[in-house]
């Protein structure tokens, strides 16, 4: 087949390294003399079920690129018990193997619960991890690229220690233990790299008429930006008043008023209804995303307002101060530091030593030593759980039979105890025995996708000459993209040079304007399922040559490497007044949902109704505390 000439203008033909997940098994598209990942080949020999995730030394996923996030092959099994695949009682090879604790899901709440559940019945307590992906983490994901003889991270999930709400004495106390000073962490930043750069905008030519990059959003002044903007007359002069007035919209109500004013309303509705912009104006906000992937349609204004949105300038709303935190980290892998460390702490013999936030950047897991039978705790890659089911009446079952798939086959192991630290809306196909009102409960929420690409350039020096360190993009297939907080970490050092490689990161979160957010999720997830690697490299390259253009950005030189880490069960579902019901917080799914059912406790940050890594750790504690509840030991 003929490449077409714009193709080949984007460099799709250009030789990087371009690897996917194909029944299981790693296959290189091509790869690169100077950019060379490794034989992927290799590294699923043993089969994708073999214990440790691979006996081969070269089985190293950190380094696969291409289409990564929840794989193909990590997530088929699960969708088959969603739909009735796996019945309870299910033949399955018994593997003889009897664990004090079962935790379901590697992320980071699974491998926490796995370090309270050490922390409070001994270090000899004999523990299994088992998560479906073939690397450990859950969306605390690290990216790897190498280029002459060395690697540059890259972060393909949960990005930072960062919260709206103060971390607990618990999640603290985690982060302490595993050698994270977050103080120390914050000096680590180079404060003065990006001096000068700031924020471009780009308005494509399909939604504006014209391609064009637009920087100094939120610094020049807005006469100034949005007349360089190719907007219409009304669109700027309504753009303009929006952020340069200060008029109180709903004059004949008290804060009070406001507030619940807002709560009823979109911020869409807001803005045409009472500031009234006009509906033309809309797409400016379209990649514009608040907490949650909640976007100018389906974000109530109140929380737009809270998140200091333009057009409240002049409005007294009542509701508490947003919070603000010195308590907050980032590291060039992500929070994929965090999982690391705790895998650190839990299987040494994978990664030796005792490791902090510095030693940690740099050093190399031997997946082959992750589950090994002499070993206390092991992690199981590559292995779905398809069904938990007590050993008898839950109410008196001392084990639990946990049914996994693995290679193609099923097998059993038993637990005297299960952490479910899995996403909710699976645990009730992988619980059949659950109290029908549990069930409802965990269905409830709706995960919302989200797609982190890395992009791996052979210089930044685009991104100097236009004067920017990241680009919003209204309308565009990733909303945003641009060069990461510059850390560097002992024997790690972040590109402090232009002309240096750089790992570029892109947000997308499919949205469907107009319909309520849930349905926006489920198409959204429909969307990254359906779409090929090869479609997303052409929306990225595209893009970044669209957005770059006027930096001299050339992809087909510059771009060595993709990673594109899709999560269609991405963020946890936290509730709206839009589209939810006003709960009892005792009433709240989540809540109702994370009980614990006989020797099955269940963690995850789902079970907290909020997307952040301390939330995640809390539910852990928690879920442990439920374990040992059952037992009689607490």
């Amino acid at each position: 087949m003929t490449m077409k000439r714009d193709d080949k203008n984007l460099g799709m033909d250009r030789p990087i390294a371009r690897r996917d997940f194909l029944a299981g098994a790693a296959v290189a598209v091509a790869a690169s003399t100077t950019f060379q990942p490794g034989s992927a080949a290799a590294q699923v020999a043993g089969g994708a079920g073999a214990p440790a995730g691979g006996p081969d030394p070269a089985y190293y996923p950190p380094k696969l690129t291409g289409l990564r996030g929840q794989h193909v092959g990590s997530f088929e099994q699960a969708h088959q018990a969603r739909d009735g695949g796996f019945s309870p009682g299910a033949a399955a090879a018994d593997t003889g193997e009897s664990y004090d604790l079962v935790v379901v899901g590697g992320g980071i709440s699974g491998l926490s619960a796995a370090y309270f559940y050490r922390e409070m019945m001994g270090e000899n307590a004999r523990i299994l991890i088992l998560d479906n992906h073939d690397d450990f983490g859950g969306h605390a994901k690290r990216n790897e690229f190498r280029h002459e003889g060395r690697v540059y991270l890259g972060y393909g999930g949960t990005m930072s220690i960062e919260t709206p709400y103060p971390y607990s004495f618990t999640a603290r106390s985690l982060i302490k233990d595993l050698g994270i000073d977050v103080p120390a962490m914050q000096r680590k930043v180079n404060k003065d790299l990006y001096k000068g750069l700031g924020r471009g905008t780009f308005f494509d030519k399909e939604h504006f008429g014209v391609d064009r990059l637009v920087v100094g959003q939120g610094v020049k002044p807005w006469p100034v930006f949005l007349k360089e903007a190719p907007l219409s007359a009304k669109v700027r002069a309504d753009l303009l008043r929006l952020h340069t007035d200060k008029i109180d919209y709903m004059p004949s109500l008290d804060p009070k008023g406001k507030a619940a004013a807002l709560k009823a309303i979109s911020y869409q509705q807001f803005l045409i209804d009472h500031v009234g912009i006009t509906p033309a104006a809309l797409p400016f906000f379209a990649g514009q995303g608040f907490r949650n992937n909640m976007r100018v349609d389906t974000c109530p204004a109140y929380i737009a307002s809270r998140s200091r949105a333009p057009g409240f300038a002049g409005m007294v709303i009542d509701g508490e101060p947003a919070f603000e935190t010195e308590y907050d980290a980032h590291f060039p892998d992500g929070n994929a530091t965090i999982a690391r460390l705790l895998v650190n702490r839990l299987v040494p013999e994978a990664l030796p030593g005792v490791l902090d936030a510095d030693s940690v950047a740099t050093a190399r897991v031997d997946y082959a030593k992750l589950d090994r039978a002499n070993q206390p705790v092991r992690i199981r890659l590559n292995s779905t759980v398809v069904l938990a089911e007590h050993e008898g009446d839950p109410a008196t079952a001392r084990s639990v039979k946990v049914v996994y798939s693995t290679n193609g086959e099923l097998r059993s192991v038993r637990g005297a105890n299960v952490v479910m630290a899995c996403f909710n809306n699976i645990i009730r196909f992988i619980v059949p025995g659950l109290p029908e009102p549990q069930k409802q409960a965990l269905a409830y929420a709706s995960k919302v996708p989200m797609q982190y690409t890395n992009v791996f350039l052979r210089n930044w020096k685009a991104f100097k000459a236009l004067g920017i360190q990241s680009v919003s993009a209204p309308t565009g297939y990733h909303s945003n993209f641009g060069l990461d907080i510059p850390v560097s970490m002992k024997g790690y050092d972040f590109a402090s040079n232009p002309d240096q490689p750089i790992v570029v990161h892109m947000g997308r979160n499919p949205n469907t304007p107009g319909l309520p957010r849930k349905e926006q999720h489920r198409l959204g997830r429909m969307d990254m399922l359906a779409t090929p690697f090869e479609t997303i490299e052409r929306e990225i390259r595209s893009q970044m040559a669209r957005s770059l253009a006027g930096g001299g950005f050339d992809p087909g030189r510059d771009i060595l490497g993709i990673t594109v880490n899709r999560w269609p069960h991405g963020y946890s579902y936290t509730y709206d007044t839009l589209g939810d019901p006003a709960f009892a917080e005792h009433e709240r799914p989540h809540v109702i949902g994370r009980k614990a059912f006989g020797r099955i406790a269940i963690a995850n940050a789902d079970a907290g109704a909020a997307a952040f890594t301390n939330e995640a750790i809390d539910q852990a504690q928690r879920a442990v505390h439920d374990c040992l509840y059952s037992r009689g030991l607490v």
